[in-house]
């Protein structure tokens, strides 16, 4: 009963994707074609970053997490938080495993955001191709307002989260 509870979104919409099928089963196959091209890339994306994160998990000591980019690292972990996001590849889910594992390592809150956001909105591909595409001054302006952008609303977002909230995020992270 409990594994139901846990898988009853999949379970309906398996049901809701089967009775498109029985209705218009054109539209039917079309949607289950694009649920299979979904599950491949994630299966083309989701291993590597797992393989990724169990090395860091392993390599990367706690002190080394939290001295860098912990709650005293000031201006240093919001820089590093920067980088790592605009260096990440893949869909903006890989960022929340590495997220997870951040703060299981003692990163603060608002450089976890600051990660998120980062890997959201200034990846390095996505910024070379906006060069090319819409010219370097509009790739640099845009990146010149999302980077305090990012680092505003983290620290907005952690001004309003309650001290409990967080903490509580942080143990959910540390059960997985």
């Amino acid at each position: 009963m409990k594994m139901m509870k846990k898988y009853r979104f999949f379970m309906l919409t398996a049901l809701v994707l089967a009775g498109v099928i029985l209705l218009n089963r054109q539209l039917g196959i079309k949607a289950l074609g694009i649920v299979g091209f979904s599950f491949k890339e994630m299966l083309m994306v989701i291993p590597p970053i797992f393989i990724l994160l169990g090395l860091l998990d392993i390599w990367v000591p706690k002190e080394t997490m939290v001295r860098y980019m912990g709650e005293d690292s000031g201006w240093l972990g919001v820089i590093l938080a920067i980088l790592l996001g605009s260096a990440a590849a893949g869909p903006l889910y890989g960022a929340f495993p590495i997220a997870a594992v951040f703060m299981k390592k003692g990163v603060r809150f608002t450089n976890v955001l600051i990660f998120i956001g980062a890997w959201s909105t200034t990846k390095i591909p996505m910024f070379l191709f906006e060069m090319a595409s819409l010219g370097t001054s509009f790739a640099l302006i845009r990146l010149a307002i999302d980077i305090p952008g990012i680092i505003f609303i983290a620290y907005i977002l952690n001004f309003f989260v309650s001290k409990a909230e967080i903490e509580d995020i942080y143990k959910k992270a540390e059960s997985l």
